[in-house]
């Protein structure tokens, strides 16, 4: 599984999650069997080729249709902000789902 985070370095350790909009680079996380095997920061999210599964957003309020397009589940990290702590919180389901939080009009 492939997992996108937007965060301000690229710096594994002591990146963390931003908006979309303030990326300075996106961390592009290989996850299997309970655990992250690799991790690799992208300038930007155009740059990536493989297919991703996942992106993690900071609040509801981000501009996330173009995840969705592509057919991305989104969630949202609502308190945590680096990535050991987002992937802790992935792997304990402590994220939540986009889809299910956005109120329905």
């Amino acid at each position: 599984m492939l997992i996108l985070i937007p965060v301000d370095c690229n710096d594994e350790e002591e990146a963390q999650l931003v908006s979309i909009d303030e990326a300075k680079q996106w961390a592009l996380l290989e996850f299997d069997e309970g655990r992250v095997h690799n991790t690799s920061f992208y300038n930007t999210k155009d740059e990536i080729e493989e297919w991703m599964d996942v992106v993690i957003i900071k609040d509801h309020n981000e501009h996330v249709w173009p995840f969705e397009e592509l057919g991305m589940a989104v969630l949202v990290a609502p308190m945590q902000r680096y990535i050991d702590d987002i992937m802790e919180a992935f792997i304990f389901k402590e994220l939540h789902d986009y889809s299910n939080s956005v109120n329905k009009a």
